[in-house]
């Protein structure tokens, strides 16, 4: 007897069946318990803090719980697998960004998990970054320090928060389209890099405006220039560097809300405008401000075709960094 012809009727019934019903889970019935965001960084961390207010919001707007799980650790790959492998059912979700959705599968040689099999739901929110230079140096504008990196290239170096951060590939963007010689510093993050630049240990640093701010208001540091395409919120008289000679230069850390693979279109549909709805509020978006994010919103199909466009630029990056897949 043929058990394998014999269980494949029952497997394809079995897999119509749960088709079926996730497909019935739409937005009438959807949600009925609570909802998890999972979160692949630490406690009190800009992800954390986003995830927390976007959960607060849709905990009004869905009727339900919306409750933060932080799975922190090795480059956010283990929250984003605890997300992949859950029920694609609309209950779990993960707060996405560029090391999840776009940089790791330039890093490392094999992912514990399938970032493209993810629903993309928003785009929820960016951090700009800030291009700090020591004070001490004798240039104040980007221009004068292009100069100076050309009059003497490989004197400049730039920290980063880690290798293949966003950080780092603002740096890497910085020397592709101003034709400069940088050298990279890495550090752990803006607790290591923004006294070593105040030391004069290293020459610049793309910050996020939340942290670098202050430096520059107490005259400790000098901002260059924006690393976004418009001018900050927190920072509108910072110019960017796109309207400094550099048209199309934009990088920032960003967040997304991201659905384990398999949940109902009827279901991120309906995360997509509660979410786009949350983003619209007045005091939520002063809320993001105060915290140095900028709300952005849109459509499943915009947030696809964002990833799109970040995949091949962010593997340029990474190849002329030379950093070397673990």
């Amino acid at each position: 007897m043929n058990l394998r012809l014999i269980r494949s009727p029952l497997a394809a019934a079995l897999v119509s069946t749960l088709a079926f019903t996730a497909a019935a889970q739409g937005p009438a019935t959807w949600p009925s318990k609570p909802i998890r965001i999972v979160v692949p960084f630490q406690a009190g961390s800009a992800t954390d803090m986003l995830s927390r207010q976007i959960g607060t919001g849709l905990s009004k707007s869905l009727g339900q719980p919306v409750l933060v799980e932080n799975k922190p650790g090795a480059a956010a790959m283990i929250g984003s697998t605890t997300a992949a492998r859950a029920p694609g059912d609309g209950y779990t979700l993960l707060m996405s960004g560029p090391a999840s959705m776009v940089t790791n599968r330039f890093l490392y040689k094999s992912l514990s998990y399938d970032a493209d099999a993810f629903e993309k739901v928003a785009v929820v929110a960016i951090t700009p970054n800030v291009l700090l230079a020591d004070p001490a140096l004798p240039f104040k504008t980007l221009a004068e320090m292009v100069a100076y990196a050309k009059a003497n290239p490989g004197k400049l170096t730039y920290a980063s928060f880690g290798a293949g951060t966003t950080s780092h590939m603002a740096g890497e963007l910085l020397r592709q389209v101003a034709g400069i010689d940088l050298v990279h510093v890495p550090y752990k993050g803006a607790a290591e890099a923004i006294p070593a630049l105040m030391a004069g240990q290293v020459s610049l640093y793309f910050d996020t405006i939340m942290t670098a701010l202050p430096q520059v208001k107490a005259g400790k540091l000098r901002a260059l220039g924006v690393s976004t395409a418009g001018r900050a919120a927190m920072a509108p008289d910072i110019p960017t560097i796109a309207e400094q000679g550099y048209p199309g230069f934009d990088i920032a850390p960003w967040y997304g809300i991201v659905a384990s693979p398999g949940t109902p279109a009827p279901v991120v549909a309906k995360l997509n405008t509660e979410i786009n709805k949350l983003l619209t509020t007045p005091e939520f978006r002063e809320r993001l401000i105060a915290t140095g994010a900028e709300a952005r919103g849109g459509s499943v199909a915009d947030f696809e075709a964002f990833i799109k466009t970040e995949i091949p630029r962010t593997e340029k990056l990474v190849r002329q960094s030379g950093i070397a897949m673990q």
